[in-house]
């Protein structure tokens, strides 16, 4: 919270500096950066429960119900690759705008593991990995401080929000049943669609001059926010390799309330949750679950062009 203070902060001095800017018009003009980033990620968070599994890594004993270790899986969406595509435009001297277009790739988080745990007589024992991965589109505006330019170097800072358009996170969870007439392998495969959010960043860079209209730019930039979840569908589930999706089997009904989800605040007896409303659950519906989030937090380098008009 304090970090977004802080960020709003400087975006209002930045903008106050606008207004009162009176200085040379001469450097008024367009210009374009494309560039490249990494991300590491920072805030690292618990992650959420993924399809009725707590995140965690579990190991059990040989009898699959006595815990040998248990670790809770922490991390932050954050790290990974972006591409961006920025028009700006400086209004004087000191003071400019730009409206950034970022495509981002998170690294693949690692959210619930388990190894041979007993789910049911027989006895059936599973073992089985969550891996999660973001993929997000988004417009992120910003007000830009440059710094002065001396032998080619201009420093700048810039503040601004990260508005997502689309995206969503990809769980892939890939299990081993063990049976006493052998091993049954699945895998599914979900996405999880976002509530709308909004987030903040600051940055500081600086350009250098290669020629008259082009220059290379390295920029460090800091970004912080959440996104809730708001609907969950599996896409693919399959059991020895063969297609399941819609069939029932021993380890899942193939129903369309266990292939979607519609996330809410608050489950209630009236909700479509076989846990809170056992009797009035519809299999034929979407069912309710309790909203989480996933943190995309991070600190990362961005290199690129630019082109000024």
């Amino acid at each position: 919270m304090k970090k977004n203070l802080l960020i709003l902060g400087m975006m209002a001095c930045s903008l106050t500096m606008l207004g009162q800017e009176k200085e040379n018009t001469n450097n008024e003009n367009w210009y374009f950066k494309l560039g490249g980033s990494y991300f590491l990620q920072t805030a690292a968070t618990e992650f959420p429960v993924v399809s009725g599994s707590l995140p965690n890594t579990d190991v059990f004993g040989a009898d699959g119900t006595t815990l040998v270790s248990r670790k809770t899986n922490t991390g932050s969406f954050g790290e990974g690759f972006r591409s961006s595509l920025t028009a700006g435009y400086r209004f004087s001297t000191r003071l400019g705008v730009e409206m950034g277009v970022n495509f981002f790739k998170s690294s693949t988080k690692t959210m619930v593991d388990t190894k041979n745990k007993l789910v049911a007589p027989g006895p059936v024992f599973v073992s089985g990995t969550a891996v999660g991965q973001i993929t997000a589109l988004d417009l992120a505006p910003a007000v830009v401080l440059f710094l002065g330019e001396s032998k080619g170097f201009e420093p700048y800072t810039k503040v601004g929000v990260i508005v997502p358009v689309v995206g969503n996170l990809t769980i892939e969870t890939n299990r081993s049943y063990t049976t006493p007439v052998g091993v049954v392998t699945a895998y599914a495969k979900e996405k999880v669609l976002p509530n709308p959010t909004i987030g903040f960043m600051a940055v500081v860079g600086t350009s250098y001059k290669l020629g008259k209209n082009i220059s290379v730019f390295g920029e460090l930039e800091y970004r912080n926010f959440t996104v809730h979840g708001k609907s969950k569908e599996t896409e693919v589930y399959t059991e020895n390799g063969v297609d399941k999706l819609n069939a029932t089997t021993s380890f899942r009904d193939g129903s369309y309330a266990e292939n979607h989800v519609n996330y809410v605040e608050q489950i209630t007896a009236s909700s479509n949750n076989k846990l809170t409303n056992k009797a009035g659950y519809d299999r034929s519906k979407a069912s309710d679950d309790v909203s989480s989030y996933v943190g995309i937090s991070g600190l990362g380098l961005t290199l690129g062009l630019k082109y000024s008009l």
